[in-house]
């Protein structure tokens, strides 16, 4: 089966999306790889995969497994998304040293519907549905539950699972142990429901996954196609985390974190670390990869795979509008020549710059700068400006003089001062 993949312009015509998933490196446990080869070769598959309602948006370590989702459903196959409304209420264990704080359903509710949201921008309407484990998990009731589910669970083999058995030590409640129990569930149900076949996620849901598929055999039979799925736990070349940073996770929400923000984190990566992500976060083809990764060996200066790399999930995440905003306050800020960005843009680009606030009314330049904080000193503030070390608004201001209009630009909203080189300071006008 020839699978055509189209992202954007560009198309890629591959024989078997799990060769273009071993290409990217992003094949870590497969149950079944033979079988699972030609059931995607043969046909047009059901798989999923899943995220709690923990909070109301993904980060980028969560986007990892989604970006394999999402190149399932360009080649053609049927994805399905579960936000865990059930699973969520109740927390997995996996990936934590101790119990987590159970949420009030009224945030699980909340979250459960800005996750819908977010995913359904992701993936569009085409070959996606998008459900709520809730729906179905809320009506079992629990003497149902223990006939129907646990009598199938051996509790020697859900204690040999990596997910429990690493926190056997520090305890774990059995709320978060039948965890697994209630994520089979759901595979079940979308195999039966769906008629999904593939479950994929995380290295950390390994034992999530096979529990569900050894749930389907013995309620189904053996010869029921289910497979699993997972990809490599993502480490920088430097050894730590991916996705984290000084400031935090990196949001999808745009008020988490912001779209020039989101830009900025993917050009600022790692000559070492590049190209692998340029395999697992974008859709170029190979041509343009290897393209890519020759122009770091040889102009590593230029920083075009960074660029590249920012520009493709900049549009993926937030469009292609976003990207062109974070290009240009970027070159804003890099020139000096501030005014021709929107008030918007200040408010994406000064984010994270030293803030101050100023009134509304005329001031002169040397008082409203020692009125700001910026200059401690109206000797200070009048020898700056004669010098010509003091911009407002991008401008440079050398005449003592000057009288400052809060309203003059940005929507009256901003005043933007630069004392020196590269000393930003966005005025707040009150």
């Amino acid at each position: 089966m020839l699978h055509e993949i189209q992202g954007g312009e560009r198309k890629i015509h591959l024989e078997n999306i799990i060769d273009e998933l071993k290409w990217r490196g992003a094949i870590n446990q497969v149950t079944d790889e033979e079988g699972l080869y030609k059931l995607v070769n043969d046909k047009s598959v059901g798989l999923y995969c899943g995220t709690d309602p923990t909070g109301d948006s993904l980060h980028i370590g969560h986007l990892i497994p989604f970006m394999m989702l999402k190149r399932f459903q360009m080649a053609g196959h049927r994805a399905h998304i579960i936000i865990g409304g059930g699973t969520g209420s109740i927390g997995d264990p996996s990936g934590r040293n101790s119990e987590r704080t159970l949420q009030s359903m009224e945030t699980v509710h909340h979250n459960e519907k800005a996750l819908t949201v977010q995913m359904k921008k992701l993936f569009g309407p085409d070959n996606i549905t998008v459900v709520n484990n809730y729906d179905w998990l809320s009506k079992i009731d629990l003497l149902s539950f223990l006939r129907d589910y646990g009598k199938l669970f051996n509790i020697n083999t859900m204690l040999n699972k990596e997910v429990v058995s690493t926190r056997l030590e520090a305890g774990i409640s059995f709320t978060e142990f039948t965890y697994q129990i209630l994520q089979s569930v759901d595979f079940h149900h979308l195999w039966k429901e769906h008629d999904v076949q593939l479950q994929i996620g995380g290295a950390d849901q390994w034992g999530n996954i096979t529990s569900g598929i050894d749930l389907i055999h013995k309620m189904e039979g053996q010869n029921a196609q289910a497979y699993g799925l997972t990809i490599p736990l993502m480490v920088k070349a430097d050894g730590s985390k991916f996705g984290k940073t000084a400031g935090g996770a990196i949001w999808l929400d745009p008020k988490k974190t912001t779209p020039y923000e989101f830009y900025q984190f993917w050009l600022n990566q790692d000559d070492r670390d590049v190209v692998k992500y340029l395999k697992y976060f974008t859709f170029l083809s190979r041509t343009e990869i290897a393209e890519l990764e020759e122009k770091v060996k040889t102009q590593p200066e230029k920083r075009e795979a960074q660029r590249k790399l920012a520009q493709e999930v900049t549009e993926f995440v937030h469009g292609k509008k976003a990207v062109e905003q974070a290009e240009r306050i970027s070159a804003a800020l890099f020139s000096g020549d501030v005014k021709t960005l929107t008030a918007d843009d200040i408010e994406q680009g000064f984010k994270n710059m030293p803030a101050v606030e100023c009134s509304s009314e005329l001031t002169n330049i040397v008082e409203w700068l020692v009125n700001t904080g910026i200059e401690k000193s109206k000797r200070q503030a009048r020898e700056d400006v004669t010098n010509g070390a003091i911009r407002i608004n991008g401008d440079r201001i050398r005449d003592i003089d000057f009288v400052i209009d809060p309203a003059a630009m940005f929507d009256g909203r901003f005043v933007i001062a630069r004392r020196g080189k590269k000393r930003y300071f966005l005025a707040h006008v009150k």
